[in-house]
């Protein structure tokens, strides 16, 4: 049968592009289900202020009257604007192994950045860095972290087999806490905290945090301006990231800096709730907040979410705390490893302290690139 492509533009359509990926991983023993409330959200124009800055076109592959494969085009403006670049942006790309369909889903998209004026293409991305990124290529046998792509090992192949090479990797690393470090490690660390014109917090309720959220995701503008893909967050942005996240975040796992009432250095961490996402279906009713909040208490690894050192204290041991902290709140919480963030590869001096710390690579993953010919 033929491919037809169809657009979202319908409350039916949306429905459909969020639920299809569950048809497709149906039986994906690693496959991490999204949270559909949030999916309902993001994927909402009047509800997501991402929608505010950048043009899109989510396309749904149908074949023998069955939806088999989503696609979302991009074109982020600010971005290309802050970056003097004419990129578009392929994002959310599931599909079953049929090149067919593969083909056309992409192909849609390519057409119509060309049309949009776009000289180029890249993806899988979504609006910003804050979106999932990429395509798994490597680590598969581990276990699926949040925020990360959970995708088939076919799908980089459909990828490249429309003329796509790699732009970028980013990876994800391990480190079992039951690791010792070296002494040295610890005399540094003692040396941090021991200087006066900082102030290093750590947090034992949720109520706690709020005062720290907007200056943290403040500091997060005026650090990653170099970062893959940035885009910087507005105040409407802000509020939305903060609203999110507050309710899943553990006062254990929150590491701040500050200096002279500012914040200069941040780490946030989570207990991965996999296992209970998986079980909950991606839904939180009527027993999938029961589930997530019972994998949260009872997981193995933390994952740090998000973390950053303001480039006027750099190189000054801050990093240190904030890494050597969160490994003694994920061993004082009998977790067995703490896994870090999606990284660039190229970030050396990040690679250069997980190998410090002894820690592995367990994920890697590919943003992908095409030139868009006339």
């Amino acid at each position: 049968m033929a491919i037809t492509l169809k657009e979202v533009t319908t409350a039916r359509d949306i429905k459909q592009f969020i639920y299809l990926p569950e048809r497709i991983h149906k039986g994906h023993a690693s496959w991490l289900p999204p949270l559909y409330l949030d999916e309902k959200k993001y994927f909402n124009p009047k509800k997501n202020p991402s929608f505010r800055t950048c043009d899109y076109r989510m396309i749904i592959a149908w074949k023998d009257s069955k939806p088999v494969g989503r696609i979302m085009g991009i074109i982020n403006r600010t971005h290309n604007e802050m970056f003097k670049l004419k990129n578009a942006r392929f994002g959310f790309i599931e599909c079953y192994n049929d090149p067919e369909a593969a083909h056309a889903l992409i192909s849609d998209i390519e057409n119509w950045g060309k049309r949009q004026g776009m000289t180029a293409i890249v993806g899988p991305f979504g609006f910003s860095d804050r979106d999932i990124q990429g395509l798994l290529i490597e680590g598969f046998e581990y276990e699926p972290v949040v925020d990360s792509a959970c995708n088939f090992e076919y799908l980089p192949g459909l990828v490249t087999g429309e003329g796509y090479q790699k732009d970028i990797d980013c990876v994800i690393y391990r480190f079992p806490v039951a690791t010792k470090l070296p002494e040295i490690f610890d005399r540094m660390y003692q040396r941090v905290l021991s200087k006066k014109s900082f102030q290093f917090i750590e947090f034992t309720k949720r109520k706690q945090l709020k005062p720290y959220i907007i200056p943290v995701l403040q500091m997060v503008n005026e650090s990653f301006s170099d970062i893959y893909g940035f885009v910087p967050m507005d105040d409407v942005e802000m509020l939305d990231l903060a609203k999110r996240y507050m309710p899943l975040l553990d006062p254990r796992f929150v590491k701040v800096v500050v200096k002279e009432g500012k914040v200069v250095a941040f780490m946030v961490s989570m207990p991965n709730p996999y296992k209970g996402l998986q079980k909950a279906r991606g839904r939180l009713f009527p027993l999938g907040l029961f589930h997530i909040l019972s994998a949260l208490k009872h997981a193995q690894s933390v994952n740090t979410m998000l973390g950053a050192v303001h480039p006027s204290c750099q190189k000054q041991g801050l990093d240190l705390f904030l890494g050597i902290s969160t490994i003694e709140a994920a061993k004082n919480a009998g977790m067995i490893n703490v896994d870090t963030h999606v990284v660039m590869e190229e970030n050396n001096d990040m690679m250069a302290e997980f190998k410090r710390y002894g820690a592995f690579l367990i994920k890697k993953f590919r943003v992908y690139k095409k030139t868009l010919s006339n």
